[in-house]
C-alpha cells in the first residue's frame, strides 16, 4: 500500500556510543551497531534525525572522541539535531558517594560546566529550538536543571522563551535522562543505597523533575523523547505529554527491571500524518557479534582511564 503523500518521518535514536580505536577502551561490537542503524536509517529516508545523547563513548575525558562521532553522524547526509548525554559530559550530580563506591565515583563523575562548553564547541550547541512542517522540535540537557551551573541558568532562560514562542499542533521534546524511571510521582532516591542506586543514576530527581514538566506543559510540549536506560517500555501519556523511552543501538541494559521492559537493540521511527503522529520501533537488522576489544567497562576510576592502549 502506498505510503501517504502527506506524511512524513523523522528519526529518534540514541545511546549510540561511537568509539574510538584511539581511547583506552574500545568496543568495536557498538560501532557495528551503529553503522547497521546507520544503513537503516538511510533505508527509511527520514526528514530529521534526533540524536538523543551519548554520541560518544567518553567524550568526558576524551574530548577528541566528538570529531569521530560527528564524521559519523553526517554520514547519514539527513539533517541531524543532537543533546548531550552523561558519557559526552559527565554524570548526574551529586554531592556525596553513591553505594557503587569504591568501584565507581560518584563525586568524580559529575557533570561540569567545563564538559558542558566543551560539547558545545565539539559537537552542537544546545539547548535548542526549531520548527519543521508546522510541528516544534527543542532540545535540552534536562539533568542540568537546578543545579547551580550557569549552563542551567541559561537552561531556564531557554524555557520561559519556549514558553513565549507561538503554539504548536505538536512540541517534540529530546531530553537524554528519563524525567522518572518507574513513576512520574516516584520519590528522591537514595544513591547511596544498592537497592535505590540505579533508579537515582537513571532518572531526575523530583524537583527539578516537576519544574521540568512545569515548563514542558507551558510550552506545549506534547511528546518526550529520553534515553540513558537502554530499555524501552510501552509509551505513557500523562497530562496531555506522552513519554516515550527509547533503546540504545549499542548495548542492552536494565531489561530485567520491568516486566514489560525491551532492551532489544534498535530506535524510534515517528511517522507525522495530518491526523497526528505515530510510533514504532525499528530493531536492528544485525545483530554484531564481535567480541574483541579493550579496556574496562562501566565508570572506571579516573587512573583507569590514563591507562591508554599500547601501541602496535
Amino acid at each position: 500500500m502506498p505510503e501517504d503523500k502527506d506524511s512524513w518521518k523523522f528519526v529518534h535514536i540514541t545511546d549510540v556510543h561511537i568509539g574510538s580505536p584511539e581511547s583506552y577502551r574500545f568496543a568495536p561490537v557498538w560501532n557495528e551497531q551503529w553503522e547497521t542503524a546507520a544503513q537503516q536509517i538511510k533505508d527509511i529516508a527520514p526528514d530529521l534525525v534526533l540524536v538523543g545523547g551519548d554520541i560518544t563513548r567518553d567524550g568526558d575525558t576524551e574530548p577528541e572522541q566528538f570529531a569521530n562521532s560527528i564524521k559519523h553522524l553526517n554520514t547519514l547526509g539527513i539533517p541531524w539535531h543532537l543533546i548531550p548525554g552523561n558519557m559526552d559530559t559527565g554524570n548526574k550530580i551529586t554531592d556525596r558517594p553513591g553505594a557503587q563506591m569504591p568501584e565507581r565515583n560518584d563525586v568524580q563523575l559529575n557533570v561540569t560546566e567545563e564538559n558542558l562548553q566543551i560539547c558545545r564547541d565539539l559537537a552542537a550547541p544546545f539547548p535548542w529550538t526549531l520548527t519543521h512542517r508546522g510541528i516544534r522540535f527543542s532540545g535540552c540537557y534536562e539533568i542540568i536543571k537546578d543545579t547551580g551551573l550557569p549552563s542551567a541558568a541559561e537552561l531556564d532562560k531557554f524555557l520561559v522563551e519556549l514558553g513565549e514562542l507561538p503554539p504548536a499542533d505538536h512540541h517534540i521534546m529530546l531530553n537524554h535522562y528519563p524525567l522518572f524511571v518507574d513513576d512520574i510521582d516516584e520519590p528522591q532516591y537514595d544513591i547511596t543505597t544498592m537497592k535505590e542506586y540505579h533508579a537515582w543514576y537513571f532518572g531526575v530527581d523530583p524537583e527539578p523533575r516537576k519544574n521540568l514538566i512545569d515548563a514542558y506543559h507551558a510550552s506545549g510540549v506534547t511528546h518526550v523523547l529520553s534515553g540513558h536506560i537502554h530499555c524501552r517500555r510501552p509509551s505513557a501519556t500523562i497530562d496531555g505529554i506522552t513519554y516515550i523511552k527509547g533503546a540504545s543501538t549499542a548495548m542492552k541494559q536494565f531489561g530485567d527491571r520491568w516486566p514489560d521492559g525491551d532492551d532489544t537493540l534498535g530506535f524510534q521511527v515517528f511517522t507525522v500524518t495530518p491526523e497526528g503522529i505515530e510510533y514504532e520501533f525499528h530493531p536492528l537488522t544485525r545483530i554484531s557479534t564481535r567480541t574483541d576489544g579493550w579496556g574496562p567497562g562501566g565508570h572506571p576510576q579516573g587512573a583507569k582511564r590514563m591507562e591508554k592502549k599500547p601501541k602496535n
